[in-house]
């Protein structure tokens, strides 16, 4: 019986992937064999030796230390594009929200007073302060091009814009997703310089931390307007403050409100509801469940970030699965314990993630406890299991 530990409210849809034979899934369990995340902040938690594994039920991670359970071989699951048609319409929509000025307009009649002949001449008179403008023709750039920034560039085009791209990394798969049409950007700078719109797709991390700043907006385009949906941090805030305050940038759409933003008239600030669509969160659910069931039970595994992805069809009587530092002579001195004690791989795969690897051995026969136990003591085994 595996034991799921739940640190948030997660979807029916994904709690059903458990089937309650082999699984006990409950917000209050010790010694859990897995962790199933959204929004709870796992860096002072304590985390128990029984601990095998942790499903984030979204794409960012930063509310996991990651860099600790990699020390500890247990891999972090997330699932990336689940929730990416819920953001590709908030960007749309805040595009839309950003160059028609409703959000302001709709602020200014929720103020008017008295009867209706008195709003409508109100209305007429006020509705020129909110002039805006439309998106065809308009230039979108799209920082990033994973399962997101590929459906907005596409979602973009689709209303009629011209869209730019940048993504150093990008993959074949969301390369042969993207439009055709959507055209490259040879850096950010490149990017920031024609687009009307930027809109970001990039994790939080050191190199994206302020990734736009007072220097870069100079770059910009006069009125351009600017969508973080992303994470805070990647956007100087105050930098992008007083860049609106000068007249150089038209709008900032943020789903990252702070003190300092929320009140700007020219801001829109929402409460982090990029991903907050029923439909978003099932999808996550799910997604991040049958990963975890299927590590725990057959030790593949399906968008990790901080281990390689590993499938291996599985023959023989027993599957050893093995977390290792990525180091010489692994593979060599676990084949050799095997063998020592007259255990015979039928197939084996070993895959490595920086200074991380892993490896799956299906054997003909048990194995005995105590070759399981010399294993785990070898200098850079990290987590050994034996399924």
């Amino acid at each position: 019986m595996y034991k799921i530990l739940t640190l948030n409210n997660i979807s029916v849809k994904g709690l059903e992937q458990f089937p309650r034979d082999r699984y006990e899934v409950a917000s209050e369990i010790t010694n859990p064999d897995a962790v199933l995340v959204r929004s709870h902040n796992m860096h002072q938690m304590q985390i128990p030796g029984s601990l095998c594994a942790i499903g984030r039920a979204g794409a960012g991670v930063n509310n996991i230390p990651v860099e600790q359970m990699s020390r500890l071989g247990i891999p972090v699951f997330n699932a990336p594009g689940a929730n990416a048609n819920a953001v590709k319409e908030l960007v749309v929509a805040g595009m839309l929200l950003a160059c028609r000025n409703i959000c302001q307009a709709w602020d200014y009649t929720a103020k008017l007073e008295g009867e209706d002949t008195a709003l409508h001449q109100a209305v007429e008179a006020g509705k020129k302060q909110y002039v805006g403008y439309e998106l065809p023709g308009r230039v979108l750039g799209v920082v990033g091009l994973g399962a997101i920034g590929v459906k907005v560039a596409n979602a973009a085009k689709a209303l009629g814009m011209r869209v730019i791209g940048y993504d150093p990394t990008i993959t074949v798969e969301r390369a042969w997703q993207l439009s055709s049409e959507v055209k490259p950007a040879s850096s950010i700078d490149d990017l920031l310089a024609r687009a009307d719109f930027v809109t970001f797709h990039v994790p939080l991390i050191e190199a994206t931390r302020n990734l736009i700043n007072a220097q870069r907006l100079r770059l910009m385009r006069e009125g351009a307007v600017i969508l973080n949906f992303a994470r805070g941090g990647i956007i100087d805030d105050s930098a992008v403050m007083d860049a609106i305050d000068a007249g150089k940038i038209y709008a900032y759409v943020c789903d990252f409100p702070t003190r300092l933003l929320k009140n700007h008239p020219r801001v829109i600030t929402l409460p982090h509801l990029g991903a907050s669509t029923r439909e978003a969160e099932e999808n996550c659910a799910v997604m991040v469940a049958e990963q975890l069931k299927e590590f725990m039970e057959n030790g593949n595994i399906s968008n990790s970030v901080n281990l390689p992805e590993v499938h291996l069809p599985r023959k023989g009587k027993s599957r050893l699965v093995i977390v290792n530092a990525n180091m010489p002579d692994m593979v060599g001195k676990i084949s050799h314990d095997l063998g020592k004690a007259h255990v015979n791989i039928v197939h084996m795969v070993n895959e490595s993630n920086g200074d991380l690897a892993y490896t799956m051995l299906d054997v003909e026969s048990e194995i005995a406890p105590e070759t399981v136990e010399k294993i785990s003591v070898t200098e850079g085994v990290l987590k050994v299991r034996v399924l």
